[in-house]
């Protein structure tokens, strides 16, 4: 299993994109999950989306967002297995998810359903992400391999200690990847 974080990793962040006309994939994003889908590995997002929290957006318009970003990649040969979201925040306006939760990431709660649910071994799946909450959660969680990348979010530094590895994008990772699959 791929597990793959959404802003910075799938599309570009530009802070709480909730709307399809401004959602724009990563160059190579798609062509690499494509790859990763032909190599055999199913691929499920995990997304941390305080914007709904913070009252920026409704869950209706994040899955208005959510079912085109996984039409357009199911038409490129890309197709998510599944996507989970975390839509709490300690500090949100929203009073119900105003939380402290157990999946919003570094927890761990969102990859642990999504194992269970999908029944899949942790220790042989990996994740890319690009912040060091994303490795956090994947340590956290159990699963085998962690991969960070570089994103235009602050939070994207240089503090890859936990990471198994660090690139430059999700193409270059999955180039690595897929060229050495024990990497």
């Amino acid at each position: 299993m791929a597990f793959l974080d959404r802003d910075g990793v799938i599309n570009l962040d530009r802070a709480y994109v909730h709307k399809w006309e401004e959602f724009e994939f990563v160059p190579g994003a798609v062509e690499a999950m494509r790859r990763l889908r032909e190599a055999g590995y199913d691929l499920v997002v995990v997304t941390n989306q305080s914007g709904l929290a913070r009252g920026m957006y409704s869950e209706a318009e994040y899955q208005v967002l959510t079912d085109a970003m996984c039409a357009a990649l199911a038409q490129a040969g890309a197709d998510v297995a599944a996507v989970y979201h975390c839509p709490h925040h300690p500090k949100g306006q929203v009073v119900e998810l105003t939380v402290d939760c157990d999946c919003r990431k570094p927890a761990p709660g969102m990859i642990l359903r999504a194992a269970k649910e999908l029944g899949v071994s942790l220790a042989d799946s990996f994740l890319v992400g690009d912040k060091p909450s994303d490795i956090e959660a994947a340590r956290a969680a159990g699963v085998g391999r962690a991969y960070i990348v570089q994103s235009d979010n602050a939070e994207s530094s240089g503090e890859h200690v936990q990471a198994d590895a660090a690139f430059k994008d999700l193409a270059d990772c999955v180039a690595h990847l897929l060229s050495d699959p024990s990497a």
